[in-house]
């Protein structure tokens, strides 16, 4: 349960997305390499969900992080929606002037990287799926009604909660665990409802196997949030796809990172072998 060590982490910088607002990113990793877009869980940050993989990945990727809406120094907006989410990082090729990427998502994210493809399917070139399926579990109402209820009572203590500053945020040469907490506090917890009824809206079920591009499927096999069985459906409805497994729970990409590392890099891996596969020609 020991923090996974914070090191080697790129500066980040707000970026404005003309008529969608100001966000964060994180450019690390050679420009000329392939690009790598890591799309985080819901309330965490870019950097929050990543920071293991970022170091080690960006040797030979070019990585991008973005703090999706209302987390981290994310664009607020009127409503949070994952289509929106999923719009702002092509949004965010569109600015850095990429044209195609492979993109990561780890739980929600998952479900954001798999709407990026669907929206603008001549963007994406791969996928790496982690500790996510087709729809989560706020698709109970049972369980969206308490994700709303808990929201509500947060939102009584945000306005006491201390905002961190940019300074704090960029510091990771502090204890982890107290960056982490820092990363954590920049999302504000009377959003949590919102956030649950935006993942509640997404099923992909009807259209996963219209999906045509390599993917990796990262599952954590001890997940009690999102259980192995449903992201095993990941790989039953996509055609081309491979299966990391990882022992560990759901927090598995920082408590359980050493694990979690070398099975992702190998997943990342695994797409771009298959992206430079020749084509075979049937007769």
């Amino acid at each position: 349960m020991r923090p996974y060590p914070v090191r080697d982490l790129p500066t980040g910088e707000y970026l404005e997305l003309p008529g969608r607002g100001t966000t964060f990113i994180t450019d690390s990793g050679p420009r000329e390499a392939p690009v790598l877009f890591l799309l985080h869980s819901v309330a965490t940050t870019g950097l929050l969900c990543w920071y293991p993989v970022i170091p080690e990945l960006s040797r030979d990727f070019r990585v991008i992080t973005i703090d999706h809406r209302w987390h981290g120094r994310g664009i607020r907006s009127a409503d949070f929606t994952l289509e929106d989410c999923a719009d702002d990082a092509v949004a965010v090729a569109d600015i850095l002037g990429i044209g195609h990427f492979t993109a990561a998502g780890f739980s929600m994210g998952g479900g954001i990287a798999q709407l990026a493809w669907r929206r603008h399917p001549d963007r994406i070139d791969g996928m790496v799926l982690c500790s996510t399926g087709p729809f989560f579990s706020s698709l109970e109402p049972e369980e969206l009604a308490r994700d709303v209820k808990m929201a509500s009572i947060a939102a009584r203590f945000d306005r006491y909660l201390p905002v961190p500053s940019d300074a704090r945020l960029n510091d990771w040469s502090q204890h982890p665990a107290k960056w982490g907490i820092s990363q954590f506090l920049a999302t504000p917890i009377s959003k949590l409802g919102s956030f649950s009824e935006a993942m509640a809206n997404f099923d992909s079920r009807d259209w996963l196997g219209e999906i045509d591009v390599p993917t990796s499927v990262v599952i954590s096999t001890r997940d009690k949030t999102v259980p192995p069985q449903r992201q095993s459906l990941l790989s039953e409805g996509i055609s081309d796809t491979l299966d990391f497994p990882v022992e560990g729970g759901h927090a598995c990409c920082v408590i359980g990172a050493d694990q979690f590392v070398p099975a992702f890099s190998d997943a990342v891996r695994s797409v771009q072998a298959r992206l430079r596969a020749p084509a075979v020609l049937l007769s």
